[in-house]
C-alpha cells in the first residue's frame, strides 16, 4: 500500500501519524520547519482526550509531564472575588479521566517519540508542499524542492493558515477576532509566594483576561494575557510590546500586575477562528484539526479536537478496510457538529469572560451559585468520552 501522506507535523499531524500507524497504514509526514516544534507553552487537558492518549499509547508519557491542578477558579481581575470555583476530584469519578495541564513541547515530544518507534512512520522536515493533485487511485504531492511524492491519500493537518483548507474549500483567510493574547512561561520560583497555586485561575475583566497554572510537573508557571485590541499580525510567534500590554491592564487588581510583573520576555499572537463549516473532504484528501476548524482558545479544545479528529480518522479507514473516500466522508460527517459546537461556544466563553457592566454582574451572579457537581456536570456534552463507528 502506498503511504497515507500528511501536511504538518504539529501535534495534530503527528498524532494522525501515529493513530493511522497503529491501525496498519504506512504514513509519510511532511513538516515544512527544520525541526519539530510547537509554538506556545500550556495546554489543559480535558477528560475526553484521555481516552485518545490511551489509544496512541502515550498516557503514560503525558502523565509523567502533566500537571492536575485542584480546581478551576474564576476570578474578577477588577475587584478580586472568586466567582466560582470547581474542584477537579470529581473529573475521574464523573468522566472516568482526570482534568490535567501539559507544556505543548513536552506533548509533541512524547509524541514524536512514540511516532519514531512505530513502525511505518516516516518523519521529514524542511519539505513543503507545493502542489497536490488527487485522482481516482492517490494523490500526487510535488515539494518546493522539486521532489514529487505518490501517496494513497493527504491529510492537511497544517494549522490555522493551511494550504491544503485553500485548495480543497477556497474559503480565504480566517476571521481575526480582535483578541490578542501575551504569553509565557517563568519558573515558579518567580511567581509571588501567595500565587503559587496548583489551580487553573482565570482572572476575568472587561475585554481582558488572565489565565495562569503550572506546569512540568509544577516547576513552571504558565501566564496567558488576553485583551482585545485591533493591532494584527499574522503568525504566532511575535515578540509582545509590553507597553501594550500594561496600557490594557491598568485597573485590575495589584495580584494579577504583580503576576505580570514577573515577566520579562513576552511573546504573543492574534487569535483567529473560522466559522462552522462542511467542506473538509474532496475524495482522498482532507484536513484535521486547525486546518479543519480552528477555534478561540477560551473552552479550550484545540489539541484534544484534534486528536479526536486523528483516533476518528484512523478508526473511519481501518472500518471501511482502507476505501479512502469512504471513509474520509465519514470521518468528517461524524466530526463536523461536535466540532462546530466547541467553534461556536469558545466564543461564547470569552464574551462570558469579557463582560462588563451589568453583563458582568449577570455573569457573576449565574456562576456564583452553581453547586461544583452540577458544574462538572454541564460539560458532559464535552467530556465524556467520544464514540463512532469503528471505535476500537
Amino acid at each position: 500500500m502506498q503511504p497515507i501522506l500528511i501536511a504538518g507535523g504539529g501535534i495534530g499531524g503527528l498524532g494522525a501519524a501515529l493513530a493511522l500507524a497503529r491501525a496498519g497504514f504506512p504514513v509519510r509526514l511532511f513538516e515544512r520547519a527544520a525541526e519539530f516544534k510547537e509554538v506556545g507553552a500550556g495546554i489543559q487537558l480535558s477528560p475526553n482526550v484521555f481516552p485518545m492518549f490511551d489509544r496512541l499509547g502515550i498516557r503514560a508519557g503525558v502523565e509523567r509531564d502533566a500537571v492536575r491542578p485542584e480546581a478551576l477558579s474564576l476570578r474578577c481581575a477588577v475587584e478580586g472575588h472568586e466567582i466560582t470555583r470547581v474542584p477537579l476530584e470529581g473529573m475521574t469519578g464523573r468522566y472516568g479521566h482526570p482534568y490535567a495541564v501539559t507544556h505543548r513541547a513536552d506533548l509533541l515530544r512524547t509524541l514524536l517519540e512514540a511516532c519514531a518507534s512505530q513502525p511505518g512512520v516516516t518523519l521529514e522536515t524542511n519539505r513543503t508542499i507545493a502542489v497536490f493533485i488527487e485522482d481516482a487511485e492517490g494523490v500526487t504531492i510535488r515539494l518546493e524542492d522539486g521532489d514529487a511524492v505518490r501517496g494513497t491519500a493527504l491529510i492537511g493537518a497544517d494549522g490555522l493558515w493551511s494550504r491544503t483548507r485553500q485548495v480543497v474549500m477556497g474559503d480565504g483567510r480566517p476571521a481575526v477576532s480582535g483578541h490578542i493574547a501575551y504569553r509565557a512561561v517563568v519558573p515558579m520560583e518567580s511567581v509571588p509566594a501567595g500565587m503559587r497555586e496548583n489551580r487553573v485561575v482565570v482572572w476575568a475583566g472587561p475585554r481582558l483576561h488572565l489565565v495562569h497554572y503550572p506546569l512540568r510537573r509544577g516547576e513552571l508557571m504558565n501566564l496567558v494575557a488576553v485583551f482585545h485590541s485591533d493591532h494584527y499580525a499574522e503568525g504566532w510567534d511575535q515578540a509582545g510590546d509590553p507597553k501594550l500590554l500594561w496600557r490594557h491592564f491598568q485597573g485590575t487588581r495589584p495580584e494579577v500586575r504583580e503576576m505580570l510583573s514577573r515577566i520579562e520576555t513576552w511573546r504573543y499572537w492574534v487569535l483567529c477562528d473560522r466559522e462552522p463549516r462542511r467542506g473538509w473532504t474532496r475524495g482522498r484528501v482532507t484536513l484535521l484539526g486547525d486546518a479543519a476548524h480552528p477555534m478561540l482558545q477560551y473552552l479550550p479544545q484545540g489539541t484534544n479536537m484534534a486528536l479526536e479528529d486523528a483516533v476518528c480518522l484512523a478508526d473511519q479507514l481501518r472500518r471501511c478496510e482502507g476505501e479512502v473516500p469512504r471513509a474520509f466522508a465519514d470521518y468528517e460527517a461524524l466530526r463536523v457538529l461536535r466540532t462546530g459546537r466547541v467553534q461556536t461556544m469558545a466564543r461564547v466563553i470569552g464574551d462570558i469572560y469579557h463582560a462588563s457592566g451589568v453583563r458582568a454582574e449577570l455573569r457573576d451572579q449565574w456562576l456564583a451559585g452553581r453547586d461544583p457537581a452540577a458544574a462538572r456536570e454541564s460539560m458532559a456534552w464535552l467530556y465524556e468520552t467520544p464514540r463512532w463507528p469503528g471505535d476500537a
